[in-house]
This record gives structure tokens, C-alpha cells and sequence, in this order.
């Protein structure tokens, strides 16, 4: 912005020119009174001075405004340029020198691009195109390459503006100078990406640990598997000695029962039948009586022969199924050990593999043997409840109680029966377990999957049941 004043050598030259143009001109003038010319001059001199003193007063409020203007152009925190068309510096103020870092007048002319960094070119001429294409303000950031390998970063905010001296298209540009903002931008993104490398690390670190733990309770676990392992290696070893051992005593038994009984009555009836051979000539009579006990010794050895048989295998199992097999059983064992036992059963309960019922029935076979030789007690009864899933079996007595874990660890011969009942459950998928205690004695739960028996297989009518 620029003022003009008059100053007092153009004031006598404007004075001279008027004198020539008053004696070029004829000027007629009225007979006039002398002291009224004299008093409208007088008049018009004070007012003159009136508009001197107000032209002055205006002159120093001019200057007073184009200094502030001058102060806050050049001392304006951010740098401000005027370009024209073709991107040329018109104008700039002292920041904005100072930021180029080139004087002022060695900056008019210039091309404000080549302050700029090669790859930021075409977004300044986009830049540039839309502040001459509207009245809109555009803003834009880019980097400034001031030599000596600094480069600033600048935020650009520009409109445009028409001269008021030959009407020509300008840009006024403000560039403030954003580095410090850039850096700190950049630093808070490295912080940021710090604080996410040590989140990831502490997780990385947490993950970590957990898998340290796991493995730990991994080994720990191995460890109490191992050892489990080693005791039910030891178990099957023993147990495998005590099956041994009461197979032998088992075949001990059969073979001197089979001497005891079954030879010893075979060799009574070959005595007798000697007896028959010799006698039939002599005494015809006696021949009758000798052949009924000869029969007799018969049927007895026929009788040991099924009852060798039943405990090897009921028959009645085969034959007739499980629920007339353990009662035929449980008729027997109160009639040897006068020990009741109460059966209850599921009405109308459907027939089961031969599997599930064996197992069942050796279940009850070794529990009832166990009742007789140490429980010493006065009643048992048995529960069989079929569901759509499974079947479950009780069996309780009123005896003496005994440490559950002990017997089942244990090295008895007499606890075989216990852990024989818990193997035949578990190999056929089923659940065995048996609490003692003083004053209720001693209950086994056997639960075993349901799988019904094929009626084309087995027929069995309801009335054999």
C-alpha cells in the first residue's frame, strides 16, 4: 500500500501554473465594494487554514495507519506473498524473506516453486489452479527445500485477490512454518508405535509365561501320569500274578472235586457194576436192588457234573436270559449260605446283549461270594433299573464296611474280586464304583450302556421271563 502527499515546491508550481492560466483567460469583474472583497477573502483564508489543519490531521493518521500496516505485514508472525498468475513473487514481507532466507528484493520476480521441493511440484500447481479458479480459501502442506539440505515443512492458506492498479489476478499466500508441528506429529507417532511394540511385547511376554506355566503343569502332569502309569503297571503286574495264582488255586479246586466226587462215584459204580457181573448168576434177586444204587450213584455224578457247569457257565443264561438266570442263582445261593437276597428289577425289561448280561452276572456271582466268605451279613438286596441309555445295577449288604482304596490297591488274594468286577465294567464301557461305610456296609453301583438284544438272534418269549 502507498500514499501520496503534496509536498511545498509542488504547491508553488501548482501556484505558477494557475497564474499563466489567469492571464491567458479575459476576466470581466463587477464594480464591487473593496471591503466586502476584502472580508470574503479574509473569510476563505480561515478557511483554508481549516482545511490545511484537517489535511494535516488526516496526513498524520494516514502515516499512522501505513506504519501499523507496515508493522503488522512485516512483523506478522507467518510469511505472506503476493503471486501472480504464473506463480511469480509480486510481493513479500520480512517473515517470509527470512524463511526463504534471501532479501527481499532479490525475491521479487521469482518463482515461488523453486522454494519447493521437487515432488511437491504438481501439488502446488493444483494448489495454485484452484485459488485463481474461485474466491474459496485453499489450504495445502508441502516442504520447502532452503539449500544446504534443510527443508522445511510449510502450511499454505491463500485466496485470491484482483490489483487495484491494472486489475490483473493475484494470490495472497500466508506460509506458516509447521516443522515443529511435523516433528512432533512424528514423534508422537513413533511414541505411539513404541507404546504398541512394548503392548505387543508385554503381551508377547504374558503368552509367554502362560506357556511357561503350561509347560510346567504339562510336566507336572507327565509326571503324575508317569506315576500312575508306573502304579497301574505295578497293579496289572499284580494283578496279573493273582489272576494266575487263583487260576491254579481254581484248577486245584476243580481237580479235587472232580476226584473227590465225580471219580471217586464213578469208581463206586464200576465196584457195583463188578459186583452185578458176578452176582447175576448166583443171586437174581439182589440184582434189582444193586442197580438203583447204582443209579443213584449216577444221578449224583449227573448232579455234580451240572452244578461244575453252572459255576463255570449258567446255563439258564443261554436258555432262559438274565433276569431267570440270577434268580434261579440267587434261589441257590440262599439255600446254601441262608443269606436273602431281594431282587428288584425294571418291569417289563427288554432283552440285553450276552455281553452286558455275563458281565452283569459275574458282578453279582463275585459280589455275593464276597458277602458270604467277609461280610458277615444278614440281608443284601440287588436293584436293576433299564433306561433309555443305560443300565444300572445296586447291590447292597448289611456287613462290616472296609477302606475301598486299600482293597482296590491292595496286594490280597482275597480282594481279587473287587478289581475282577471293576475290569469286566470297564471293558465293556461301564462304570463300577463301591463305597463302604461302618453302620451301612457296603454298596456297588454298576452302570453299563444299553444295547438291547437282537430278537432275531435270541427269541425269547415274556412268558420264559
Amino acid at each position: 500500500m502507498s500514499v501520496n502527499f503534496t509536498t511545498s515546491s509542488g504547491a508553488d508550481e501548482m501556484r505558477r501554473r494557475a497564474e499563466e492560466k489567469l492571464r491567458t483567460k479575459v476576466v470581466t469583474l463587477p464594480e464591487v465594494d473593496p471591503r466586502r472583497i476584502l472580508h470574503e477573502l479574509q473569510v476563505h483564508q480561515i478557511q483554508l487554514e481549516m482545511q490545511n489543519e484537517e489535511l494535516r490531521d488526516a496526513r498524520s493518521h494516514l502515516e499512522d495507519l501505513v506504519e501499523k500496516y507496515t508493522d503488522l505485514y512485516d512483523f506478522a508472525p507467518v510469511g505472506y506473498f503476493c503471486l501472480n498468475q504464473k506463480g511469480q513473487i509480486q510481493q513479500v514481507n520480512l517473515p517470509g524473506a527470512a524463511m526463504l532466507g534471501i532479501e527481499r528484493s532479490k525475491l521479487l520476480q521469482r518463482r515461488f516453486s523453486g522454494f519447493v521441493v521437487c515432488n511437491f511440484h504438481a501439488a502446488l500447481d493444483i494448489f495454485l489452479r484452484k485459488v485463481f479458479e474461485g474466491e474459496e480459501k485453499q489450504v495445502c502442506e508441502l516442504a520447502l527445500d532452503l539449500g544446504s539440505k534443510k527443508t522445511v515443512w510449510v502450511d499454505l492458506q491463500a485466496m485470491m485477490t484482483v490489483s487495484a492498479v491494472d486489475g490483473q489476478s493475484l494470490c495472497r499466500l500466508a506460509v506458516s512454518d509447521i516443522t515443529e508441528l511435523k516433528r512432533a506429529a512424528e514423534a508422537l507417532l513413533r511414541v505411539e508405535a513404541l507404546e504398541a511394540m512394548n503392548t505387543a511385547l508385554e503381551n508377547e511376554i504374558l503368552r509367554r509365561r502362560k506357556v511357561e506355566k503350561s509347560l510346567r503343569e504339562s510336566r507336572r502332569d507327565q509326571s503324575i501320569l508317569l506315576m500312575q502309569s508306573q502304579r497301574m503297571e505295578e497293579e496289572l503286574r499284580m494283578l496279573s500274578h493273582q489272576i494266575l495264582h487263583t487260576q491254579e488255586e481254581e484248577r486245584k479246586k476243580i481237580s479235587h472235586d472232580l476226584h473227590d466226587e465225580i471219580a471217586q462215584t464213578l469208581v463206586a459204580i464200576n465196584v457195583h457194576l463188578a459186583h452185578l457181573a458176578r452176582g447175576a448168576a448166583s443171586n437174581p434177586n439182589d440184582i434189582v436192588s444193586k442197580i438203583v444204587a447204582t443209579q443213584k450213584m449216577v444221578e449224583q455224578s449227573v448232579e455234580s457234573v451240572h452244578r461244575f457247569a453252572m459255576a463255570l457257565r449258567p446255563s439258564h443264561l443261554d436258555d432262559f436270559g438274565f433276569l431267570p438266570a440270577l434268580r434261579n442263582y440267587l434261589n441257590e445261593y440262599t439255600n446254601q449260605t441262608r443269606i436273602p437276597v431281594e431282587l428288584t428289577a425294571t418291569r417289563q425289561m427288554k432283552p440285553m446283549e450276552d455281553t452286558p448280561s455275563v458281565v452283569l452276572f459275574r458282578v453279582v456271582q463275585a459280589a455275593l461270594t464276597n458277602v458270604a466268605q467277609h461280610a458277615n451279613a444278614t440281608q443284601v438286596k440287588i436293584s436293576i433299573q433299564q433306561t433309555q441309555r443305560s443300565i444300572i445295577m445296586e447291590i447292597n449288604d448289611d456287613g462290616g464296611s472296609f477302606d475301598v482304596e486299600k482293597a482296590l490297591t491292595g496286594v490280597k488274594i482275597n480282594r481279587l474280586g473287587l478289581i475282577g468286577m471293576r475290569e469286566r465294567v470297564e471293558m465293556v464301557g461301564g462304570k463300577f464304583v463301591i463305597a463302604s461305610s461302618p453302620g451301612e456296609g457296603t454298596t456297588i453301583c454298576v452302570t453299563l450302556p444299553r444295547a438291547e438284544k437282537s430278537p432275531s438272534t435270541h427269541p425269547i418269549s415274556k412268558t420264559q421271563l
